[in-house]
């Protein structure tokens, strides 16, 4: 039986839409983007570090900074005063986002301004946007798609991003508020509700198996990062060693290599996220709508860090931390994760997490840990004895202790885990049914 639920969830979506400007246009745009880096550089430099404040930045250096980069000897001074604000809510915002990687802000690379509703005005009846430059007013047109419009129509954004590409081009990202999800038709399964979870196992190998049986191979990651890394390696050795036409030549490719790989994985992520086996009909975040289910994740928060103390091999080591081996890899599965939680929001779909500490390792039916030997998995359990697919196991045990269901095979002689195996101790079994049985036996 499929459960329904009433709920209000605001997501907001950046909608990135190419300008189309002019030789004036872009020379303006040139300088407020220079202006806006240099802004933030200076304030960045001379304000403690200590100071996360927008507002207290603001007061610090809010004249100095119209004084210096020319955002007050014109006629749209009130514009150019907005503009001027946003320089201490940028860098008050970097400030905050390096205090909790404990990192300080080093150095603004320029080639982005931000602006709210008093500064950009997105007009629909034309696709145009109004922004504010050091030099006026200016009114771009967007050269933008079926899913921008779509996306746009009816909307009344508030904030956007003005980003000039390595290429050249001029993009605005648009925030917009999507639609709430809400009423009799709002399908949110929260954990006490759900009739059951969906377990998604992330490795490299399979990058994504879940616990229906969908996964998504990685073969075609591994060869897209070996492709990379060599190519990447001979251009950079002929760019030290060869002719020096040669050597210009190689810099100027691997300038335009730059950014390949990680779009590649930004691509990818997105697919997983949508769709882990590669067909429509399979989703992943349609699916555990239409079946009322949560999806479960291990939190692998920090794993990078932890396996990079282990002492492993130079071809292992870049392959852990190459941006197209994986969601594993370099921050990449934060980033599939977000893409996932993004979309199960619009779908009104829950995401849990779970430890890693023990799921792809214990028998899901019993709770035993068992023998994995490469793909394979095996129960020692006497009275279990499953034996299958080490993801697929994994991917059934993260679905057990996301979901807090009843295993198929509930432990009725748990032992402390020991060489041979035994009922895990120390798993989140408080809210399964079967925990007390278990340790009153």
């Amino acid at each position: 039986m499929q459960r329904t639920y009433s709920c209000n969830m605001t997501q907001v979506l950046t909608i990135s839409c190419k300008l189309k400007v002019s030789a004036p246009q872009a020379a303006k745009l040139d300088a407020t983007l220079d202006a806006f880096a240099q802004a933030l550089n200076w304030v960045n430099q001379n304000t403690p570090e200590k100071v996360v404040n927008a507002i207290k930045l603001q007061s610090l250096c809010y004249r100095e900074i119209r004084a210096r980069f020319g955002l007050s000897s014109n006629k749209d001074s009130v514009p150019l005063a907005r503009l001027a604000q946003q320089v201490g809510r940028r860098l008050a915002a970097a400030r905050k986002s390096a205090q909790q990687k404990n990192r300080p802000v080093k150095v603004f690379k320029g080639g982005f301004v931000t602006y709210d509703a008093r500064i950009f005005f997105f007009r629909e009846r034309d696709w145009t946007v109004s922004l504010t430059t050091v030099e006026g007013r200016e009114r771009f047109e967007l050269d933008v798609g079926s899913y921008q419009r779509g996306r746009l129509t009816g909307s009344n954004p508030k904030a956007a991003t003005l980003v000039k590409r390595q290429d050249g081009s001029s993009f605005i990202q648009i925030g917009v508020e999507s639609v709430r999800v809400s009423g009799p038709e709002a399908l949110v399964p929260e954990l006490e509700h759900a009739v059951k979870a969906m377990g998604v196992d992330l490795g490299r190998r399979d990058i994504a198996h879940t616990s229906e049986e969908d996964h998504w191979n990685g073969q075609q990651l591994n060869q897209v990062r070996d492709h990379y890394s060599r190519l990447r390696a001979a251009l950079r050795r002929k760019a030290s060693q060869g002719p020096r036409s040669s050597r210009r030549r190689c810099r100027e490719l691997l300038q335009r290599l730059s950014g390949r790989e990680r779009r590649f994985q930004t691509w990818v992520n997105h697919c997983i996220s949508t769709r882990v086996s590669g067909t429509e009909s399979l989703a992943l975040v349609a699916r555990a709508k239409a079946t009322c289910s949560l999806i479960a994740l291990e939190d692998w928060t920090g794993m990078r860090e932890r396996t990079n103390r282990q002492s492993r091999s130079t071809v292992e080591w870049r392959r852990a931390n190459s941006e197209a081996y994986g969601p594993l890899a370099r921050g990449a599965f934060s980033q599939w994760r977000q893409f996932l939680e993004d979309k199960a929001a619009r779908a009104g779909v829950k995401v849990v997490l779970v430890s890693p500490a023990y799921p792809s390792q214990t028998c899901h039916r019993c709770l035993w840990l068992g023998q994995r030997e490469g793909k394979r998995f095996r129960c020692v359990n006497p009275a279990c004895g499953w034996e299958g697919g080490a993801d697929l196991n994994g991917a059934n045990g993260i679905a057990l202790f996301g979901g807090r269901c009843k295993p198929a095979c509930p432990p009725t002689s748990p032992r402390i885990r020991g060489d041979r195996g035994g009922f895990v101790v120390g798993l989140p079994t408080a809210g399964l049914p079967f925990a007390s049985a278990a340790r009153s036996a």
